[in-house]
């Protein structure tokens, strides 16, 4: 045999051999594919192989669209959209987040947050969520325009995090043009006011003598100005709390003795309306942290709408209890009650319930505002209970002073503001004698 043909020979046998191979791995891998996709034979297994690769591109294709449709909505709004890898990358950022951060267009891809938003305040929202889950804030940035925007960040289920950023810069210097023109106007009406009322007063003396419908006349003049007097009041000082501008003198306060001296202040005022004023107090409670005057403020409300809107021969409790961490102070009443559908509205300023409820009686709307600000500056909370008809309690709360809570915190200066004790950036899960009627 010659050598060509031993040549032939070796090499049809390499050729039989891969070939069989070939046959074999195929086979197994068919019988795989079998066993995954329950074929019962060759035909059937290229059949659902062939179905699954249609699908798998059909699916391809949807993910290419939605992440298409995902991108052309979020160019649309008008609001920043950012999203963040897990190490805080920026993945994804919109037109509108390029826009009110005065970046270049995709300039803030594949940067830090540190780096894409040069705030260390953005920053700090955006891991606050890595690690609540979500958090809020509010920061103005430093840029040309100095815009001021909201920040919501949610975790993302999957990875990362989402920002949206709101500009709020127009919102918050009409609220400044509002509060300006408010408290300007206070002020302006104060001295023509004060006049009134001397006159009224004057007169009130002089018309002795006089007829007795001119006596009620005056008397009504004396009644009206000091309502004017009263809104003038509580508008400035709304507008210095909504502010920021009034000022809270902290230290450790006792609320029973609070509620006690305020109850004896108005216990004239609600004999004079056939009114019992009750104390459900204990010998003592841990302190609270806060302002003395501003808190005997909010009582001073509740328990002046409590007299103002009971019917003449009632009682009304005032109770002060220690709970975990925060001390309770409600007042109960047997008014008219606050209608269920308005409960969730009645701190609200301006906000008054039906007024054919409360003919005679109404106020300025601006009390359980007032009350409200107070609080929520304490760090507490306020809400009322109510049955239409069945009189009302209200209550809040305030944290102990931080010494009892053992917190370990250092507490706020004095002199700190009242209406800036919300915190920058917070982990997230609108109120002085409007009445349980009336607010």
């Amino acid at each position: 045999m010659d050598a060509v043909a031993v040549l032939f020979i070796v090499a049809l046998a390499i050729l039989l051999g891969w070939t069989l191979a070939v046959a074999l791995s195929r086979g197994r891998a068919i019988e795989r594919l079998a066993e995954v996709t329950g074929a019962t034979d060759a035909d059937d297994v290229e059949r659902r192989v062939r179905m699954a690769l249609e699908e798998a591109e059909d699916s391809r294709w949807n993910a290419e669209q939605t992440s298409h449709d995902t991108t052309y909505l979020t160019e649309q709004l008008t609001a920043g959209v950012v999203r963040l890898r897990d190490d805080l990358t920026v993945e994804f950022a919109n037109g509108a987040a390029h826009v009110m951060l005065e970046r270049r267009p995709g300039s803030m891809v594949g940067r830090s947050a540190l780096e894409a938003f040069v705030d260390v305040r953005i920053e700090g929202i955006a891991r606050a969520a890595m690690e609540y889950g979500s958090a809020n804030g509010e920061v103005t940035v430093r840029s040309r325009s100095g815009v001021t925007v909201t920040v919501r960040a949610r975790r993302s289920p999957v990875s990362g995090v989402w920002l949206v950023l709101e500009d709020v810069s127009e919102l918050r210097r009409l609220q400044r043009i509002r509060a300006e023109f408010i408290d300007n106007l206070s002020h302006e009406l104060r001295t023509p006011l004060t006049t009134i009322s001397l006159l009224a007063e004057t007169a009130s003396r002089d018309a002795e003598s006089a007829s007795p419908r001119l006596r009620d006349r005056i008397s009504k003049i004396e009644v009206e100005t000091g309502h004017l007097t009263q809104m003038v009041n509580e508008l400035l000082d709304l507008s210095r709390i909504e502010s920021g501008t009034a000022q809270l003198l902290l230290d450790d306060v006792d609320l029973v003795r609070v509620a006690r001296s305020t109850a004896e202040r108005l216990r004239l005022f609600a004999e004079r309306q056939g009114l019992r004023i009750e104390l459900d107090l204990p010998d003592r409670v841990s302190p609270v942290r806060g302002d003395e005057d501003r808190l005997g403020q909010v009582l001073i409300n509740l328990l002046h709408n409590a007299v103002k809107f009971s019917p003449n021969g009632g009682e009304i409790v005032v109770g002060v209890r220690e709970e975990e961490g925060e001390v309770k102070v409600w007042v109960r009443d047997p008014g008219i009650g606050v209608p269920r559908s308005d409960l969730g509205r009645i701190f609200e300023r301006f906000y008054k319930v039906d007024r054919a409820r409360v003919r005679g009686r109404g106020g300025t709307g601006l009390g359980l505002s007032i009350a409200r600000h107070v609080v929520e500056s304490h760090s507490g909370r306020i809400w009322a209970e109510s049955e239409e008809g069945s009189g009302s309690t209200f209550t809040f709360t305030v944290p102990f002073a931080p010494a009892v809570a053992s917190a370990g915190q250092t507490p706020p200066a004095n002199g700190a503001s009242l209406g800036s004790g919300a915190p920058e950036v917070w982990p997230t899960d609108e109120s002085g004698s409007e009445s349980n009627a009336g607010a």
